[in-house]
């Protein structure tokens, strides 16, 4: 089945490395924006939806600089909005949005007890995860900020430019972070996100986007039965709290081991039966950090629709909706318990804490750069 994917690994990477001659050859994606609303504090959110040759299209808000819709098409050609989100932004600021398709940092997952050392200082972040931090921490995380955006073409295709630049102390992290993410659609359904930070003091950062997919459309009442195949032969054991313990683990033997494509469900209920019990976990990807690899395949019988992610990352945090409770998305959906899947690419967990991890330190010296690619296809 693996090798049946509209994307195989080789593919990608040969695709990735090739010139797009596409987008030399006629307009690139059309992108319009409108007003989508305000927030609760009377700041004015923008959306932006992108829409290429093939008939897809996604959009994007301002707030969290938010990836909030994926209409692709199905073995049949009918099209489906794939991404959790909402219709208005009442809806993002809701107990509701769990992190919906947003911009997560400055660190994304999970940072032990919210405190680290750097330079011989401490940090202390917010406790928003008891007993640890979470995406970034509560009012000022990334997720929760209003950026700007702007439409840009690339080499890739139309899309849009987000700019934020974090001060010093914000969420108490330290220097200002500059970012720009910039996400495009290009004519073959996919959808690039491509991370740039510089800061004025050493900093932890680690960035990524918190999509929710089901590949039947977003509303469908669950993801157990799409096949899942991720390119990591070894993942970060955690503690109670989901705080890694430090060891990297083979997946082999272990309701993990997603070496081979396997329905999510299948060995889900060997992950436990407590409250938020299930896939929550960071795969250690097979690839070079820096260079793009895959990550992850995702297909879905019923529809014929695949995703295929790429990245420069060394992680993947598979999720599988475990916290996911019947709450009203756009549309008037309804997100049942496990009906979304994440695989957000990011550096893993706690690493500030884990000095045999990656590093997550960003000096003023460097630039962060991280390339996320969410591929659409189709099987039959």
């Amino acid at each position: 089945m693996h090798a049946s994917f509209r994307c195989t690994a080789a593919f990608c990477l040969a695709l990735l490395a090739c010139p797009m001659t596409h987008a030399a050859d006629h307009d690139h994606s059309h992108v319009t924006s409108r007003v989508f609303g305000e927030t609760s504090t009377g700041e004015t959110v923008h959306e932006f939806t992108v829409k290429n040759h093939s008939g897809a299209s996604i959009k994007l808000i301002t707030r969290g600089a938010a990836l909030t819709s994926a209409v692709v098409p199905d073995r049949d050609g009918e099209m489906a909005d794939v991404l959790f989100g909402f219709d208005d932004v009442e809806g993002y600021e809701s107990e509701r949005n769990m992190y919906f398709g947003c911009t997560t940092g400055r660190y994304a997952n999970r940072i032990a007890k919210g405190r680290f050392t750097l330079d011989g200082e401490t940090y202390q972040l917010a406790i928003n995860n008891d007993p640890n931090h979470l995406h970034g921490g509560d009012d000022r995380s990334l997720t929760r900020v209003v950026w700007k955006g702007e439409p840009v073409e690339t080499d890739h295709g139309g899309g849009v430019k987000f700019t934020y630049t974090s001060p010093d102390g914000e969420e108490n992290y330290p220097g200002d972070l500059e970012m720009t993410v910039t996400t495009t659609l290009d004519d073959d359904n996919r959808v690039w996100i491509e991370y740039e930070a510089t800061t004025t003091k050493a900093t932890p950062v680690n960035l990524t986007n918190h999509a929710y997919f089901n590949l039947n459309g977003h509303g469908s009442p669950t993801i157990n039965d799409h096949v899942l195949m991720i390119n990591a032969d070894h993942y970060t054991p955690v503690d109670e709290t989901l705080i890694p313990t430090g060891e990297i683990a083979e997946v082999a033997g272990t309701p993990l081991d997603f070496t081979s494509p396997t329905a999510i469900g299948e060995r889900v209920d060997q992950m436990g039966d407590g409250e938020g019990a299930g896939y929550d976990h960071n795969f250690a990807l097979n690839g070079e950090m820096g260079q793009m690899h895959l990550a992850a395949e995702v297909y879905s019988p019923k529809t014929g629709r695949t995703l295929t992610v790429t990245t420069t990352e060394p992680g993947v945090q598979f999720y599988g909706g475990n916290f996911l409770n019947g709450g009203e998305g756009k549309d008037g959906a309804t997100y049942a318990y496990r009906s979304g899947l994440c695989l957000e690419t990011q550096h893993y967990p706690d690493s500030p804490n884990q000095p045999d991890f990656p590093s997550t330190i960003l000096n003023p010296s460097e630039t962060y750069t991280h390339t996320c690619v969410y591929d659409f296809g189709v099987r039959e």
